[in-house]
């Protein structure tokens, strides 16, 4: 009796070798990390009048900025004076107390906005470790990290500036305010003493 070996149904048949052209790898290959392009030091020149030219407009802007700060203390002052003459602060009435609160709230705006803040400046000459971190650099290097400084720069005195110019817009519309209750009540108060005179 002869016994039959039989193949394995799941055997599969060999595996055809392919050309070395045809042959893909399992892992992907990265493409190198390109090297930065260098910039040009005319470009860089470029580059530093354009900041520089930024942070005189944002020094003219702070003096702007100053002026209406100057002009909203006069105006300020114009209207305590007005409601001392008048006496409208000592008449006991809802009015008076309201033109109280409206001064009190714009003062304390304007000197809010009066009051120093940081301002930064590049280069810091208060580091003594600038000389020797800064000279030492490559003439490119150097620029570059000069217009990072001045970038930074621009970025911190604009958030002073835009806290001024919120504390001044403030101020502004709380004097307005104020003085429209001020003439309300010089209205209420003429209305009222000619009532009781009878011209009315």
């Amino acid at each position: 009796m002869v016994n039959a070996v039989s193949t394995p149904a799941d055997t599969l048949p060999p595996v055809e070798a392919l050309p070395p052209d045809e042959v893909q790898l399992s892992l992907p290959v990265e493409d190198p990390i390109p090297e930065p392009a260098a910039i040009a030091p005319a470009t860089l020149t470029l580059a530093a009048q354009d900041v520089r030219m930024v942070l005189r407009e944002q020094n003219e802007q702070s003096q702007i900025l100053t002026t209406k700060l100057n002009i909203l203390f006069v105006a300020n002052g114009a209207l305590l004076t007005s409601l001392s003459i008048s006496r409208l602060l000592v008449s006991g009435s809802v009015f008076s107390l309201a033109e109280i609160i409206g001064f009190l709230a714009s003062f304390s705006l304007l000197m809010g906005a009066f009051l120093p803040r940081q301002v930064a400046v590049t280069p810091n000459l208060e580091d003594r470790k600038f000389l020797e971190t800064y000279l030492a650099l490559p003439e490119q290097d150097y620029q570059l990290q000069m217009l990072v400084n001045l970038s930074e720069t621009y970025n911190a005195n604009k958030q002073r500036l835009e806290d001024t110019s919120q504390s001044l817009k403030y101020a502004a519309y709380t004097i307005w305010g104020t003085t429209v209750i001020m003439l309300v009540h010089i209205l209420v108060i003429y209305v009222a003493g000619g009532s009781s005179s009878g011209l009315i």
